[in-house]
Formats: C-alpha cells, structure tokens, sequence
C-alpha cells in the first residue's frame, strides 16, 4: 500500500519538470492521476497539446492508472472541466496539485503589458480557478454529509517569498499564491480540506540559465525536481496533519516560511505623530527588528 492508495489526484502543469516529478511519485504511491498540461514553451509561447500523454503512457506502463488533460489552468471554463474530469473518470477528487506556469522575464522598468498579465494570469489565476472549482466538489460533499480529506498543495517559490532581480511579474504571482494558500486554508477547513504551498528549489525548463546549467552532474544531483516531490506527495496524502503553512524545499531538506510578522511597535501615546516622529518610530521599529532576506539578484 502506497501513502496515497487509492487517492484521485490532479497535477498541472506536469508533462515536464516538477509536476512530471509529482505526477510519476503519486502515481508510485498508488494515487489515480490526471496529468495536466497544456504544453506550452518556456515563455508561454504554443507548444504542443498532447504533452501530457508521455507521461500518462509512463504511469500506465509501470501499473497505474492516469488520463491526460489540456487544459489552460487560468480559463475558469477550461478548469471546471478539468476538475470535472477527474471526478467523472475516477469517481471522486481528493488532492489538486497547482503547478503550471510559465516565465516572461524582464525588469519591471521595460516589462510590457503582456508579459505582466500573462505570467500573473498563468500563475496567480492558474492556481485560483482549479481550486474554486475543487472546492466547489467538496463543499458539496461536505454539506451532502459525506466525509471530505481533502488536500491542496499550491507552487509559490523563493522569488514569491523574497523577490527577484528581473522576475516582478513572476515573483508578484508567486507571493499572492502564498497569501492565497493561508487564505484558503483559513475559509476551507471546515469542509475538511487542508491547504499548503512549496517554494521548491530544483532545475527544471524554468530555472534554467537563470539560476541553474542544465548539465546534470554526476552522482546525487541536488537540484533534481524528483527531490521535491516526496513532500508534495505527503502534503497531498491523508497522513498531512498541517495545512496553511509554506514550505521551502531542496534535495534533501525542508523548512517552514513564516508570513508577514509584526515588528516591534514604536509609538507616541495617544496623540497624533509628527512626520518627523513618523520617520523616528519607523526607523526604531526597523531596528528592532531581523533584517529581510535580500532579493535574488541584487546588488549588495
């Protein structure tokens, strides 16, 4: 019996890099899979529609069960058949893995319009409209009586939770995914479904030239996406007791992100501050506090 026996789960974005990780380890651990993709380049630019079926064929041929899909994850029609299809193919949706996306990047001072709507749109509504759907299914089900354990598991990144040099678009998205998780985690609950989001650190078509070669190394590669997937798939799984929560992620390490958090608080009582003050009490405020991580790229 694998950690998630029986369980139906959609990925997106998983013909290639970290969803086909996740796709191929649910699919190991026993879960019934709809392979998403809708087989885009790197840029978003069109590919090729049926990318998920490798992928699928992967899974069958080692015994599971899977099915392809195409959707575009950021058309709410398209995610509604997505979600249904899952539930008409195998009879129910218990775990939606938000993966896909693509890169425009560019620093914020030249970025066009496009590059801007696209890469938000792909990401930040990609991640809302499968989950608005999902949710739908299990309130549902929850409001019919029937026992719901379900799981999201969203995709933010170290750009979301820190920034970028050349990445706004993208690490703007990101950072609203991460929001996003603690939001639905917080209103979804009750319906018995828990939410939590990675920032995986792994090369895929994404990451490289940008941050990491493409040339594999020998021996125990670090950077693989196989890595991340051990934690996604446990996120996913009925045995993930935590929900809300953002997890960094690296070949064989974790740790938890905490959100925004209140630095000390300076004050004048209770009276109306000065701008003068205003500056003073930031400034103690500022330095009462950890300073942030720096954002990737910048200069010192």
């Amino acid at each position: 019996m694998g950690s998630v026996e029986g369980r139906v789960v959609v990925v997106t974005g998983a013909a290639r890099g970290l969803g086909r990780a996740h796709a191929l380890a649910f699919a190991a651990e026993g879960a019934k899979v709809v392979v998403n993709d809708l087989g885009v380049e790197r840029d978003g630019s069109a590919g090729t529609s049926d990318a998920a079926n490798d992928v699928v064929e992967e899974i069958v041929a080692a015994g599971g069960e899977a099915v392809a899909n195409a959707a575009d994850v950021a058309d709410w029609d398209q995610a509604h058949a997505m979600i249904r299809q899952a539930i008409d193919t195998f009879g129910r949706l218990d775990t939606l893995v938000c993966n896909a996306g693509f890169l425009r990047d560019r620093m914020l001072a030249g970025m066009s319009e496009d590059e801007w709507d696209s890469v938000t749109r792909v990401h930040l509504k990609g991640h809302f409209a499968p989950a608005r759907h999902a949710i739908e299914y299990w309130r549902d089900e929850s409001k019919a009586g029937h026992q719901v354990d379900a799981r999201v598991v969203n995709t933010s990144s170290g750009a979301g939770l820190a920034g970028s040099i050349g990445q706004g678009n993208y690490a703007t998205a990101k950072a609203g995914i991460a929001l996003l998780t603690i939001q639905q985690a917080a209103e979804w609950g009750r319906y018995g479904v828990r939410c939590n989001a990675i920032a995986p650190d792994a090369r895929t078509r994404m990451t490289e030239g940008v941050f990491y070669s493409a040339e594999i190394p020998e021996g125990f590669d670090e950077k693989a996406p196989e890595n991340i997937s051990p934690l996604v798939v446990w996120l996913g799984s009925e045995d993930c007791d935590v929900t809300g929560r953002v997890f960094e992620n690296t070949a064989g390490q974790l740790n938890v992100c905490d959100g925004w958090q209140k630095g000390p608080i300076e004050s004048v009582g209770d009276r109306r501050m000065t701008v003068a003050e205003a500056g003073e009490l930031a400034r103690r405020s500022i330095a009462g506090e950890r300073a942030p991580q720096p954002v990737h790229g910048a200069q010192a």
